[in-house]
């Protein structure tokens, strides 16, 4: 049905929908990708081994952005024992949708001793977008995950502003019998939610952190909260969770500028993989690019 905002005239271009499914498990000393389908314009790069036995693999979305109309889904499981890191090689764009809704659905799966690093790059929201985002994870006992979201509302870089669409972002981690965190937002630009000091309080960039893990401890909660900025441009807070046996920390930022909320999530990242995965950190190579 043509939206009520434009005339019958304008052409409406296809929509995409491609999915990516992936399977990683131990093979001897290694992590390997050993099965990975998709449909549509969803790929990933030769599995590369810059730490030894980890396997880091990096999510191609041909097309540089998510047009009106668009679903994307992605669904990893990481079996047990392996351990995997997957990132994009830039931000996702969200376009112009044309009165449509776009959407990503992610659902990643750990067994029993694997362990996941989903770090991809942050997701811009173009003026006058409709964008859906869900993401579901469920962590097996003895399983760990590292994981964030960063959202930028307006294309920063040229002066655009988020002045018109909506955002609906829909969070599940799960742990044990129960979820360990369910979160469901609704953002619509004009909203008075992103000027509202228990809101946004006028700051267009967010970013949110999960850690599962027998490390998520309140210790480490306390370290990471100690560490963490308060001002008027950059601002974050850590909350930890458990049940069933399960742990969990979750990051919040907010800022004015993606740049600082990166390298704030990096540092973040940094600090909690060897308490969480008992691995050292070490920086992606698609950082520095």
């Amino acid at each position: 049905m043509r939206h009520p905002d434009f005339p019958s005239s304008l052409a409406v271009p296809p929509a995409w929908e491609a999915s990516l499914r992936l399977r990683f498990a131990a093979r001897g000393e290694r992590s390997a990708l050993v099965e990975r389908r998709h449909r549509g314009p969803l790929l990933v790069q030769k599995p590369l081994y810059p730490e030894g036995s980890i396997c880091h693999v990096v999510i191609l979305h041909p097309p540089a952005g998510v047009a009106g109309g668009d679903s994307l889904d992605i669904d990893v499981t990481v079996g047990a024992g392996a351990h995997a890191v997957l990132a994009t090689p830039g931000a996702t764009k969200w376009y112009k949708s044309l009165g449509r809704e776009a959407a990503q659905r992610v659902t990643l799966t750990l067994e029993a001793g694997a362990r996941l690093d989903w770090l991809p790059q942050e997701n811009i929201v173009f003026d006058d977008a409709h964008a859906r985002l869900a993401t579901t994870v469920t962590v097996a006992p003895g399983a760990s995950a590292i994981g964030w979201d960063a959202i930028v509302l307006g294309r920063q870089a040229s002066g655009e502003t988020w002045a018109r669409g909506s955002l609906a972002m829909e969070t599940t981690v799960n742990g044990g019998m129960r979820p360990l965190w369910i979160e469901c937002a609704q953002l619509d630009a004009g909203s008075s939610l992103r000027h509202a000091v228990a809101g946004l309080d006028g700051l267009n960039v967010m970013g949110t952190l999960w850690a599962v893990g027998e490390g998520a401890t309140q210790a480490l909660a306390e370290a990471l909260a100690e560490q963490l900025p308060y001002g008027p441009d950059l601002r974050a807070g850590v909350t930890r969770f458990e049940q069933d046996g399960q742990s969990m920390l979750l990051l919040r930022v907010l800022g004015a500028q993606i740049e600082a909320v990166r390298h704030l999530m990096v540092t973040a990242w940094s600090a909690l993989r060897e308490p969480i995965h008992g691995v050292a950190a070490r920086p992606l190579r698609l950082w520095a690019t």
